[in-house]
């Protein structure tokens, strides 16, 4: 995966006015397990890691982040332990059989325990069942997510962007592409879950210095309900952006980010020759919990 960082740069047709621009950068396209971000989110807690003890992570039953760490450790040779929230079902997520196929033990919990995943006592007794395991926070959000993510707008020449554009769940990706964003470059970001309208909503946002905090901007109003709620009228964008582009998006994320995006350009929210970058961040196997058909792609 180290040396997976290509340029891998597609324009991307969204109907904009003559004076605006529109890419995205397919890091979906990068690995087909690790997909999107997941990779650069990961690779500095698995830098830190041992390959004798276990990694430890969180996630649902369609959980990304699960996958890639099930498929990342397997690769680094680091055995792995994934707390699943919710109790076990007679028949796994396609997303954790593949997991488990990985090599990735699974646990299931409770969702009222899993609520507790972060306290102090949780860790601790986590940790007294695995001495020396190595905890990756759900996402692989955290300090060294973000600054992992800042490679992100490293892996094809960026600079000639004026905005950068982005899902935003626990904020990671969004963090680190703030921080290695070039001086008067906007950071777009677009919650996919409800109640988090401004930068103290994310977690670690003190990282930022005052001006990328003053380039920084959340776009609200696109999250269709809230996490992994899919209505009809997201699922019919989602088909028509992909008869249009090409382009898959997922469910969760770059569904509702294409979305806003094209809303946006429609309602000029962008200043005449904007150049976008649009990071596509994969995930795209979470739309296996979709009815066979419902997405043409």
């Amino acid at each position: 995966m180290d040396n997976l960082l290509m340029d891998n740069l597609t324009v991307l047709s969204l109907n904009c006015p003559s004076d605006i621009n529109a890419d995205i950068l397919r890091l979906d396209q990068l690995h087909p397990v690790i997909s999107g971000n997941k990779w650069f989110k990961l690779k500095g807690h698995l830098q830190q890691a041992s390959a004798v003890h276990p990694v430890i992570t969180f996630g649902g039953a369609w959980s990304n982040h699960l996958i890639a760490t099930a498929c990342a450790t397997q690769q680094k040779g680091i055995p792995s332990i994934g707390i699943v929230r919710g109790e076990k079902p007679p028949v796994l997520s396609a997303t954790l059989t593949a997991a488990a196929a990985y090599g990735m033990q699974l646990e299931f919990i409770s969702r009222r325990e899993y609520a507790a995943k972060d306290e102090p006592a949780f860790l601790g007794r986590l940790t007294e069942r695995y001495p020396g395991a190595y905890i990756i926070p759900e996402g692989g959000a955290g300090i060294t997510g973000i600054i992992g993510s800042e490679d992100i707008l490293r892996v094809a020449d960026t600079a000639g962007y004026t905005h950068i554009l982005c899902a935003v769940g626990t904020g990671t990706m969004f963090l680190g592409l703030a921080r290695a964003a070039l001086p008067g470059q906007k950071v777009i970001g677009v919650p996919i879950l409800k109640g988090m309208d401004d930068l103290d909503a994310i977690g670690h946002s003190t990282i930022l210095s005052a001006d990328q905090r003053a380039r920084c901007r959340l776009i609200s109003g696109y999250h269709f309900g809230g996490y992994a709620r899919h209505p009809l009228e997201l699922i019919d964008f989602m088909n028509e952006f992909h008869r249009e582009t090409g382009v898959p998006s997922d469910i969760v994320y770059t569904g509702k980010l294409f979305y806003a995006v094209r809303d946006s350009i429609r309602n000029n929210f962008f200043p005449g020759h904007s150049r976008l970058l649009i990071i596509h961040s994969g995930g795209l196997q979470g739309n296996q919990s979709l009815q066979p058909g419902t997405l043409n792609f």
